[in-house]
């Protein structure tokens, strides 16, 4: 577990720092779920399965919507990066909304799903902090500080790809 722990912090800020430096909107979408993975792989590693799979279940739904609404963009667009968008807001209300929508759940505002599947894995890592369980104190207080800093960064590129996308 304590393996699985690190990695799983690991994983999460890795992928969040990578989703940071994308420039196309899949990618920024795909690197994304690699930090997502990291938060449930960090539930099991504080011993919550029920947390990981909340998270699981809801990033399944709020990603599926983002990349529905990532492909609308690409089609109206007729490219990937972010560079060559901008304004879409206007010309595409429905799928900004939607945007708008999935990107809040992926960065946890609540009350959309997405803030409380995240809050259970990071509650999960904080129960973990006060020992009895069987991983080990140091490795639940490197899943929770890493999960509240992945969600730092979360919003940060999903704000970004919101504003270079839409705005």
């Amino acid at each position: 577990l304590a393996v699985l722990g690190v990695m799983a912090a690991i994983t999460l800020l890795l992928g969040a720092f990578a989703a940071t430096a994308q420039e196309d909107i899949k990618r920024v979408l795909a690197w994304s779920t690699v930090s997502q993975l990291g938060y449930m792989t960090g539930a099991l590693a504080v011993g919550s399965t029920s947390a990981a799979l909340f998270h699981l279940l809801t990033h399944a739904a709020f990603k599926a919507l983002l990349f529905l609404a990532a492909g609308a963009v690409i089609h109206a667009v007729g490219t990937n990066y972010l560079s060559r968008m901008g304004g879409l807001r206007h010309g595409m209300p429905v799928t900004f909304w939607t945007f708008v929508i999935g990107l809040g759940a992926l960065a946890g505002v609540p009350p959309l799903s997405g803030f409380w599947s995240k809050e259970n894995v990071l509650v999960a890592a904080a129960h973990a902090t006060e020992g009895g369980e069987t991983v080990p104190v140091w490795v639940a207080w490197i899943v929770w500080v890493a999960g509240l800093v992945g969600v730092m960064i979360t919003a940060w590129y999903a704000t970004r790809l919101l504003l270079r996308a839409f705005f």
